[in-house]
């Protein structure tokens, strides 16, 4: 094995665990996205909405921000994900679902549709949690693989 086919399995491993992470991270977008869609649909959220309250709480210019800044995190992770070295990424990827799956899990429902889609939403955090826990330095490896090559070119 070359050293040239070494990188090129490297930045194959790196791809497709940065891939695997930024997918899950789309996965919990689109489970937190229609856990929101099915809301509309209950009877009488529309009208209670339309008062300025949401679960007998105002809805303030702060609320709405607290909002978008919850959802925005997850967006920022999809390209996060595939964008940040390995280190930042790893930590990234892990204190931020771990965050996550806290936040979800002190909300709590009691509706049949949000408790499935929360189930979805903890399993994606939990896979991305493990996933990064999991991932090794691509690089260790290569210096590893670096130092056989060449000790066995030596031998030849």
């Amino acid at each position: 094995m070359t050293i040239q086919s070494m990188n090129v399995q490297k930045q194959m491993l790196t791809i497709s665990m940065k891939a695997k992470l930024s997918a899950l991270w789309v996965f919990f977008l689109f489970n937190i996205i229609f856990r929101d869609i099915h809301e509309f649909v209950e009877p009488g959220f529309i009208e209670e909405i339309m008062t300025g309250t949401s679960n007998g709480n105002p809805i303030t210019e702060h609320m709405l921000l607290l909002g978008g800044v919850m959802i925005e995190v997850p967006i920022a992770m999809v390209l996060f994900s595939r964008l940040l070295p390995y280190g930042a990424n790893r930590w990234a990827n892990i204190i931020v679902a771990a965050l996550y799956g806290v936040l979800i899990a002190s909300f709590g429902t009691t509706d049949l549709d949000d408790v499935f889609h929360l189930v979805m939403e903890s399993a994606a955090l939990s896979f991305i949690i493990w996933s990064a826990w999991r991932w090794r330095n691509p690089s260790i490896k290569k210096h590893s693989m670096s130092q056989e090559a060449l000790s066995g070119r030596q031998l030849h």
